[in-house]
């Protein structure tokens, strides 16, 4: 099989033997070995998740294939609590817009189709331990990457079309970091830790995009409980942060964000 081409449609396929030979053939292929596999529901059907190890770092399976991205507006209607938490937030001064739709427009990548290659991604960010600049050769020595954009939405959402990888509302009564419970506290459909903490700013290859939170921007500068969740938002690309960190005044920060390598197969 070639693996880099296994799509998402067929790895739901699989009986759960057929998908740990394919997970053993992937860990083969990079000098690991299968530490973890397991089936779950997602999107009401089957879903399975394969994690390998690889020198002491451990990696989930993400297949590929044809996959929808980003966010449709247009379909997307909030809920009366979204919109009313939106509007103090802009009566405060912190929104991008009118309403909330035209902030989502802002920050939120378009939905669109693309086709991804099968990877192998790690279940955990790391911190960076040199600029953003060079951070590519510094993981290339290691043999691994950073991942596109469009991968690290795939792998948050794994073909969930919400606005968050769990559904399409949050909690309002509480602010997404620290120990206390939510759904951003569960692993995402192949078994990452994505998404979960808005302090947490993850790099990826596209220099016009941070994922998975704002390094605590919102929520230190009080901008409102919803638009503190919003980083968390599979979509979100949040823009201005990324201007900032390959920006002159963020070139030479390191410690406060965090990328999540890839194994290509």
């Amino acid at each position: 099989m070639l693996l880099a081409r296994l799509t998402l449609d067929q790895w739901r396929s699989f009986a759960p033997s057929t998908a740990r030979a394919v997970a053993r053939e992937a860990a083969d292929r990079v000098a690991g070995r299968v530490t973890r596999f397991e089936t779950v529901r997602h999107l009401g059907a089957p879903l399975h998740r394969a994690f390998i190890e690889r020198d002491g770092q451990e990696f989930a399976l993400v297949p590929g294939g044809p996959v929808a991205l980003g966010f449709d507006l247009v379909a997307w209607q909030p809920t009366p609590e979204q919109s009313a938490d939106y509007a103090e937030s802009l009566d405060q001064g912190f929104a991008l817009g009118p309403d909330l739709r035209a902030h989502l427009a802002h920050v939120l990548s378009p939905r669109r189709h693309v086709v991804l290659d099968t990877v192998l991604m790690a279940v955990e960010a790391e911190e960076l331990t040199d600029t953003p600049a060079r951070t590519p050769a510094l993981l290339a020595a290691r043999g691994v990457r950073m991942p596109s954009s469009d991968e690290w939405e795939h792998a948050c959402g794994a073909g969930a079309d919400t606005l968050f990888r769990w559904g399409d509302t949050c909690p309002l009564d509480a602010l997404p970091y620290g120990d206390h419970g939510g759904p951003q506290h569960e692993p995402s459909a192949f078994g990452l830790r994505i998404a979960h903490d808005t302090y947490s700013a993850e790099l990826t290859s596209d220099r016009t995009a941070v994922h998975g939170g704002d390094g605590g921007e919102s929520v230190c500068g009080g901008y409102g409980t919803l638009l503190a969740w919003l980083p968390l938002a599979t979509a979100n690309r949040n823009p201005s942060m990324a201007d900032f960190v390959h920006g002159p005044e963020g070139e030479d920060l390191c410690e406060d964000f965090t990328t999540r390598p890839v194994l290509t197969l």
